[in-house]
């Protein structure tokens, strides 16, 4: 088959309990990045990974498939995102004797995603030989202007040489988005970055990592400008 869409939402989330399901804007926030995958037209398949009944049930009334559930071992504290996705494929195949040709994790906590973004990553995994594409936004001040503390607490530049050099004339540099990330699943190894990754470039107020009740309510603030 073409295209998988997987979206990881385990039930044990610490700092936000229930994160993954608790009611954004009207909704739970994972229906954001179902809907956005669902409107997007891209995939033979939606699912979402959980070892969680709510969290499925939920899943299902906004149109996603739950074919399986999580292992125990993928659904503790230490599992990471591509243990997740590599469970995911190799269920599909033993389970449901099916193989998908390109995949797509999207997280469930991503209400500013924007379906034209995820196309946007498609047609660049398509049209070139990379194995990956995700979301990534520039850092909004220059790293390379960077401080470390010492023991003694005095502040020292992790990269002096850029002391006196203009903002504009630093290298930009960019991190990882946290939205969604396109691989082809032959290439899938250890990580979703690579010699052969790329990125679609997202604006900052297009981006917000969501770990405390801080971070929700300025992703509401930026969903309500936004969207």
């Amino acid at each position: 088959m073409g295209n998988l869409a997987i979206i990881p939402a385990r039930g044990g989330s610490k700092r936000i309990p229930r994160k993954n399901i608790k009611d954004f804007l009207g909704k739970p926030i994972i229906a954001y990045s179902i809907e956005a995958a669902i409107n997007s037209e891209l995939f033979d398949e939606i699912m979402v990974s959980t070892d969680d009944d709510e969290i499925a049930e939920v899943a299902i009334k906004f149109g996603a498939k739950v074919p399986f559930f999580r292992s125990n071992k993928n659904s503790d504290d230490y599992s990471t995102t591509m243990d997740v996705v590599k469970e995911v494929i190799s269920e599909y195949k033993i389970k449901n004797n099916t193989d998908f040709e390109n995949g797509c994790c999207i997280y469930p906590t991503a209400p500013l995603l924007k379906v034209d973004h995820l196309k946007n990553g498609y047609i660049k995994l398509m049209s070139s030989y990379f194995s990956t594409v995700f979301s990534a936004v520039e850092f909004s001040y220059p790293i390379w202007r960077g401080l470390s503390i010492n023991e003694d607490n005095s502040a020292k530049m992790i990269w002096p040489q850029h002391l006196n050099d203009r903002s504009q004339d630093l290298q930009k540099v960019y991190h990882d988005a946290g939205q969604w990330y396109w691989f082809k699943t032959k290439d899938l190894s250890e990580s979703f970055f690579s010699g052969k990754s790329a990125i679609i470039e997202l604006d900052e107020t297009e981006v917000q990592d969501i770990d405390t009740l801080t971070d929700w309510k300025l992703a509401e603030f930026k969903y309500k400008i936004l969207c």
